[in-house]
């Protein structure tokens, strides 16, 4: 699909595929048969989308790549207190391969040679004979498909290993390193000779950028503090002595590779995959590092040239002024929320919430005192631990104060619905609902509770109180009382199933009914005094089932009762007509507002 970003990578391809700089790395034999020509560039999606130009499925060893997924996984297996305290984490100011170590006696970082031979042996420690399959499955895991070493690679890298060998031997000394050196040095020889594609380089990157979650196979790798600290050395040593530059000039977490791959992963956005074996001095893909500038700068990616709306973090604010939730309501009723339409206070929120919008909700909440807040969380895909933990702290002030804050928009079960659990069951005044609209009915019956006289829905209301009747004399109801009967259901009960033949108009006399639609979604609550089937008047199809909540008592018309009916009375049946249209243009009102409250 030729999208801009995809443009915009084939234009970079175009630009830096005749760059010559640079030269293939010499120091590992094999590495030297590399083709200097290829070049390959992928970047994967959050969502699991890839894009791909040039050679992004030619293999190549991933090289000190790993490194950056090995102190992951160390951190996973072991914790951080065992890792922190054999692998430091400034940035080294030496060569990779430095065979020196900080004023601890401890590797400088996990990126270097000696901090990833250290890490190799922690996952030793762990796993003994089964580390290097740990390791490969992990980064199988991270690619979302089963990885090969080239053993050619691995056994030119181990022939002409010495350098590492006296790095390792020297964390032996320090006693950083536990058990057999060799074993433990075959681990990172094979581990850098593993072999992956630019394609594979995306969507490991994504990963991180993903908190852990591979975007493509929906699997969960690391947990997302160990990603945020592996992406913490990924940016300040992860490029070499190229980091501070690179830093400074594209400012996105990376970790490159001998073997020609550079990842480089954006945090909650994308992960960039590059291929070119021509390396700088400093051991970094030349066209790589052109590629992930060009994109920095075109995007301005910068992860500290970031840039946050707030107050777009909310679709609408409004209080329950002319707006009612799907419950029909009796007159009384009515006149009570009408009153008290400023004590419910509804928040829909839209978009990923972090720390500062959350501090701009909760600011904004309780710069005004309502007696029920709700928070519509239905298009919300995910929240920060840190805006959770606001979002709790508002909880505990709802709570002391008496008001109730209420959630809804998303299912217990879910990822968000995990996060937010616990406000539900630690506070009290914490309530949780599946919709804005059952959220809406709740807050509604506390304020007609508190603010006036809950009515008795089990209490038969005479026929002259239906709002479709409003206004016949008490001689036209009788006469239409003579051509309807009384029907009960029992609670549970279905009066009407969509697709029904619409021959039958319900007054509803006792009791509570729900309008359904086919999934299951209430579209209304009624209540005495409130007829439905009523649509039968004007059209023949039923388009939703109706269930009774309670115990039910109906006066029920039939269709050709009421055409006797209106032969004779004709005036009587026009004013049901007539009560009929105030009804549907009463709830286009209240959508009306609806809309005005979500444009304000």
């Amino acid at each position: 699909m030729e999208t801009p970003l995809k443009k915009f990578l084939d234009n970079c391809y175009s630009e830096f595929i005749d760059e010559k700089a640079g030269r293939v790395a010499d120091y590992i034999p094999e590495l030297t048969k590399a083709n200097p020509d290829h070049f390959g560039i992928s970047v994967a999606t959050i969502d699991g989308y890839l894009y791909e130009v040039g050679d992004t499925d030619v293999p190549f060893t991933i090289q000190s790549i790993s490194k950056a997924f090995v102190f992951a996984l160390a951190l996973e297996e072991l914790g951080e207190k065992i890792v922190e305290s054999t692998i430091g984490v400034e940035p080294s100011g030496e060569a990779f391969n430095s065979i020196r170590l900080n004023r601890k006696d401890l590797p400088f970082n996990p990126m270097v040679n000696a901090g990833a031979i250290a890490c190799s042996g922690l996952i030793y420690r762990s796993a003994k004979s089964q580390a290097f399959d740990l390791i490969c499955k992990t980064i199988s895991r991270l690619a979302g498909r089963n990885l090969d070493v080239d053993v050619a690679v691995f056994e030119s890298e181990r022939a002409t290993g010495d350098r590492n060998r006296a790095i390792a031997w020297l964390l032996k000394n320090y006693s950083v390193l536990e058990g057999d050196v060799d074993e433990v040095l075959d681990i990172y020889f094979r581990q850098c000779a593993i072999l992956v594609t630019a394609r594979d380089l995306a969507i490991m990157a994504a990963t991180l950028a993903n908190r852990g979650v591979n975007p493509v196979t929906g699997e969960v790798v690391f947990s997302p503090k160990n990603v945020a600290r592996t992406l913490s050395v990924m940016t300040s040593s992860g490029m070499y002595d190229y980091a501070g530059e690179w830093v400074y000039r594209v400012g996105v977490p990376a970790k490159s590779g001998v073997g020609g791959g550079i990842i480089a992963s954006l945090p909650s956005q994308i992960g960039l995959g590059t291929f070119s074996p021509r390396l700088d001095g400093y051991g970094n893909s030349v066209r790589g590092i052109k590629v992930c500038e060009n994109i920095s700068a075109h995007f301005g990616l910068h992860v500290l040239n970031r840039g946050n709306d707030v107050q777009s973090s909310l679709v609408a604010d409004y209080d329950m002024s002319g707006i009612t939730s799907r419950k029909y309501r009796l007159p009384k009723e009515i006149k009570i929320l009408n009153e008290n339409s400023n004590r419910i206070r509804i928040l829909e929120l839209i978009g990923t919430l972090d720390f500062v919008k959350a501090d701009f909700i909760c600011r904004r909440i309780l710069m005004n005192s309502n007696d029920i807040v709700v928070l519509d969380f239905r298009r919300v895909p995910g929240i920060f631990q840190s805006a959770n933990l606001l979002f709790e702290g508002l909880a505990k002030i709802f709570n002391a104060q008496g008001q109730a804050l209420i959630l809804c928009g998303f299912e217990k079960g879910s990822a968000l619905g995990g996060l937010l659990d616990k406000w539900v069951h630690n506070q009290e005044n914490v309530r949780w609902f599946l919709s804005l609209n059952d959220a809406m009915e709740w807050a509604e019956g506390q304020i007609i509770e508190k603010y006036g006289v809950t009515e008795n829905y089990d209490k038969v209301t005479a026929l002259s109180q239906q709002e479709l009747l409003k206004g016949l004399t008490d001689k036209e109801i009788i006469e239409l009382e003579k051509l309807g009967m009384k029907k009960s259901y029992k609670s549970g009960e279905c009066i009407i199933k969509a697709d029904d033949s619409s021959q039958i108009v319900y007054f509803l006399l006792s009791g509570i009914v729900n309008v359904k639609v086919s999934n299951g979604a209430k579209l209304a609550s009624l209540a005495p005094g409130m007829a439905f089937g009523e649509m039968a008047l004007l059209d023949q199809n039923r388009t939703a089932d109706v269930y009774s909540e309670t115990d039910v008592l109906c006066f029920e018309l039939t269709l050709k009762n009421y055409i006797i009916y209106r032969e004779m009375y004709p005036s009587s049946a026009e004013h049901i007509v007539r009560n009929l249209g105030e009804i549907l243009s009463g709830r286009i009102s209240k959508l009306n507002n609806k809309i005005n409250a979500l444009t304000k």
